[in-house]
């Protein structure tokens, strides 16, 4: 079964911040999507600190990013803050957009078979359009690949 690509959808979920966003509502710039399996965790904390520390770096190239995991939107809203995150994450505790992105594989954890979302990252043009998606990220040096292909993009 060939999975579909992956659009700006119109689903609204929790975001922090205590607001409802949408992938759509990020068109007319370029958008980085990141799907992490868990707050608070160390490989998923890396991720999000590394973000926040190149968030200037996006911004100037004309580029937000957006966080998503299955963890509920108050869990996201202490972790957020606990590190200082500058762009908004979405909880998908339904794992609708996860769906829609294909990032639920099965994982093996402490030999134990689990449904988990796999490390994943999509990169949305200012139409929409994706150019490049990267799929089981190892987190060093990830965020600065995805900066790199976001001002190869102007």
């Amino acid at each position: 079964m060939a999975s579909k690509t992956p659009r700006l959808s119109k689903t609204r979920l929790p975001a922090t911040g205590d607001r409802e966003l949408s992938l759509a509502d990020f068109k007319g710039q370029a958008l980085v999507v990141y799907f992490y399996p868990r707050d608070n965790t160390p490989g998923c904390t890396q991720q999000g600190q590394d973000f926040r520390d190149h968030h200037d770096q996006f911004q100037a190239a004309g580029c937000e990013v957006v966080g998503i995991s299955r963890d509920k939107a108050s869990t996201h809203e202490k972790f957020a803050a606990k590190h200082e995150f500058p762009f908004p994450l979405l909880a998908d505790t339904d794992e609708q957009l996860c769906g829609e992105f294909d990032v639920i594989k099965e994982k093996n954890m402490y030999g134990k078979k689990v449904m988990g979302i796999e490390r994943s990252t999509f990169l949305f043009d200012a139409n929409g359009k994706l150019v490049r998606e990267w799929r089981k990220v190892r987190v060093p040096g990830h965020v600065e690949e995805v900066l790199e292909a976001v001002q190869g993009l102007s």
